[in-house]
């Protein structure tokens, strides 16, 4: 798992510790140690902390203007032993939505499971994106398969065409442009 880097192809367009609204402003990163892991895997030092013991993410891109962010995320989703969507609402989301953002791309192709708690801080983020959506891209069937059996899916988007967006071909802005087209055409129907 530590050859496995954070998609680097926007960083020309989009550097998240540059940022200043980004939760991650003025990060400085060590290419020399690995000092993240998973369980026993260590991570690529470019990965983000957010205070989950197995999940880092990357914010790949964040446009004010239009209120989307693309994240990157690695690891094991634990919500039953480490809360991890707690961690993740309140120290990236919740400064994200403060900064305008209302529509997320999540990449999962990198999360190796789902162990599902109870939906409440899912709902509380589709509440406060009021007419933004959550769309996730690119996750494990078994892993969907999870967020779907404890109905996680009524908060977030997933499977289908967002499984085959081959994502990593477009620039942010044409990404956010396709999946905003598809969920208006699955809420048309």
């Amino acid at each position: 798992m530590h050859e496995i880097e954070p998609f680097y192809n926007w960083r020309h367009d989009y550097i998240a510790a540059e940022d200043e609204k980004s939760p991650f402003y003025g990060v400085e990163y060590n290419e020399f140690e690995f000092d993240k892991q998973v369980y026993n895997y260590l991570l690529h030092p470019q990965w983000d902390e957010f205070g989950s013991q197995t999940l880092y993410l990357k914010v790949l891109y964040a446009d004010y203007e239009h209120s989307f962010a693309i994240i990157e995320f690695i690891g094991e989703w634990n919500d039953a032993i480490y809360n991890d969507i707690m961690a993740l609402k309140r120290e990236i989301i919740d400064v994200m939505i403060g900064e305008g953002i209302t529509k997320y791309i999540l990449i999962g192709e990198n999360i190796l499971n789902f162990h599902s708690s109870d939906d409440s801080y899912y709902e509380e983020w589709f509440q406060d994106i009021e007419d933004g959506w959550i769309a996730a891209l690119h996750f494990r069937e078994h892993v969907i398969d999870e967020f779907k059996d404890n109905s996680i899916d009524y908060y977030i988007n997933f499977g289908g065409y967002l499984n085959e967006i081959p994502w990593r071909t477009l620039k942010p802005k044409q990404l956010y442009k396709q999946i905003e087209e598809s969920l208006q055409k699955r809420l048309n129907m």
